[in-house]
Parts: C-alpha cells; sequence; structure tokens
C-alpha cells in the first residue's frame, strides 16, 4: 500500500488529535502536500536544518517534529537566513513537515507521560484538566511513588531519565519524595497548581525567576530539566507508533528517528566544557 502524506497525519491524528492544541498553536501539515507519496519518515524534537538534512540524507520525503516549523505568521522569507534557507531547502527537495505540538502535550499518552513513566510513577494524572477536556487528556502530569524515595535515590532517578549530568532547583528538595508532578517544555505556569495538588516536587523546564523565588519562599521543590531533557524521550514514542502503522498498514516505508539531534545547551565551568 502506499502511504500518503495524509496517511501519516491521520495516524498521528489517532493517538494525538489536533483539536486538542492550544488556541495559540500551530499543528498538523505545515509544509507539503498531503497527497504525496511517502518514501520515508524521520522524527526530531525541533525543525533544523540538520534535520532536514538529515531527512534528505536517509532518503525520507516526510518530517515529524514536536515544535512547529512555522509558529508565527511570515512577513518575509529570506533564504539568506537559517529559518529561511529551512524553508528553501524543504520545499526544493519536497519535504513535507508535519507538527505535533501542544496536541501532543494533552493527549492521553502524550509528552508529559512519557516523562513521568520514566520517573517511574504510578497513578498518572493530567496535573491541568481544562473544562470539557476528554477523559485522561490534560496538560501536565502527577503521579506518586508507592514506596517512598529518599532524596538522594530520587535525585539518581531523575539525571538518568532526564540524560543530564545536573539540573537547576529551586525550593528545598525534600527528604523523601512520594508525590511528583511533571510538565515536558514550559510548564512555569503551572508550578502553583502542582504545589496546590500536593506535589512534594515539580520537574518542568524553561522556570521563571519569579516563579523559583515563589518556591523557595513556599520551601516547594521546582526542578528545572531544561525543555530538550524533558519533552526529547517522547520524539521515540511517535516514531514507535509510526512503526506499527507501518506494519499494520503494509506501507513498506522508512521510520526513523533523528540520530543527530542534540540538546542545544552546554554546561561550562572554570575548568572546562562539558559537551
Amino acid at each position: 500500500m502506499i502511504a500518503r502524506v495524509k496517511d501519516i497525519l491521520n495516524n498521528l491524528e489517532l493517538k494525538a488529535p489536533f483539536q486538542l492544541a492550544e488556541s495559540w498553536d500551530n499543528v498538523g501539515l505545515l509544509i507539503g502536500d498531503p497527497e504525496q507519496a511517502v518514501t520515508g519518515v524521520i522524527a526530531g524534537l525541533d525543525p533544523t536544518n540538520e534535520l532536514i538534512d538529515e531527512a534528505i540524507s536517509s532518503g525520507c520525503n516526510t518530517v515529524v517534529t514536536h515544535h512547529p516549523v512555522i509558529f508565527k505568521p511570515l512577513t518575509s522569507i529570506n533564504t539568506g537566513t537559517p529559518e529561511g534557507l529551512l524553508l528553501q531547502k524543504t520545499l526544493s527537495h519536497n519535504i513535507a513537515i508535519i507538527g505535533c505540538h501542544t496536541n501532543f502535550d494533552s493527549a492521553k499518552e502524550g509528552v508529559s507521560d512519557v516523562l513521568a513513566a520514566r520517573l517511574g510513577l504510578t497513578r498518572v494524572q493530567a496535573l491541568i484538566v481544562p473544562p470539557g477536556a476528554p477523559e485522561g487528556t490534560g496538560l501536565g502530569r502527577i503521579g506518586r511513588y508507592e514506596v517512598a524515595l529518599t532524596k538522594s535515590e530520587f535525585t539518581q532517578r531523575l539525571l538518568v531519565a532526564l540524560e543530564l549530568k545536573g539540573v537547576q532547583m529551586a525550593g528545598a528538595l525534600p527528604d523523601t519524595v512520594v508525590t511528583v508532578a511533571v510538565c515536558g517544555g514550559s510548564g512555569s505556569d503551572f508550578a502553583q497548581a502542582a504545589f496546590e495538588r500536593g506535589a512534594d516536587v515539580y520537574l518542568s523546564a524553561e522556570i521563571k525567576h519569579s516563579t523559583a523565588i515563589w518556591a523557595g519562599e513556599n520551601n516547594f521543590c521546582i526542578i528545572d530539566g531544561t525543555h530538550y531533557a524533558t519533552e526529547k524521550p517522547a520524539v521515540a514514542l511517535l516514531v514507535q507508533r509510526l512503526l506499527q502503522a507501518n506494519e499494520t498498514e503494509g506501507w513498506n516505508i522508512k521510520v526513523l528517528q533523528s540520530v543527530n539531534e542534540k540538546h542545544p545547551f552546554v554546561y561550562i565551568d572554570k575548568n572546562h566544557q562539558h559537551q
């Protein structure tokens, strides 16, 4: 069976309906022809020139990213800039780009579910549930450990889950950790909800200075796990779902995850830089 871009789109829709996206977001097919036959799909967190180059070299003409390639309205396309070059390269090679952003954040078994699972949390529920939202959907997740972890055990588990050497923390990490709230990506605004729902720790990213001060004043532990590290694990879930569809639908296409994508930040201290 020939897979077309619209088939990839429809498959992603099954598990992460695009209607779940926030009103300010831009998701779905952002570049390309829905009727185009698919040679292969490659998934990554961010739509970068490096990812497009990887798609071209691997023979994939469809790209799925979490962050949208077009977010704000374009007033011009300057191909002398990295952003303009990406669009030129994409169009000249007939590459389709699909964005699964806040719909994948809010979906049942979405971005924050993956993060909660990596931390080993159970009894996981949505942290923020909009009125009328389908059961199991919403932003962020809150769960618990059946057996409390010491602060040392939790820290070790956290760093392994995020694949980081260290993280920034505001407030005090409690001696024992039972209830943990998480939100993959930028979730500073949900700290109050995590606190009110009884979380011992809140893990997210891009924590605002004012939120960190509030955490310290309230003796509440907030951990900034970085945007990349809290969301990147979910890309593998998109790949897994497309691999399953490839088999059940008989598409016979390549389904890959980017192997070149890496954290945009590095750690640096007075002695040396950590890559």
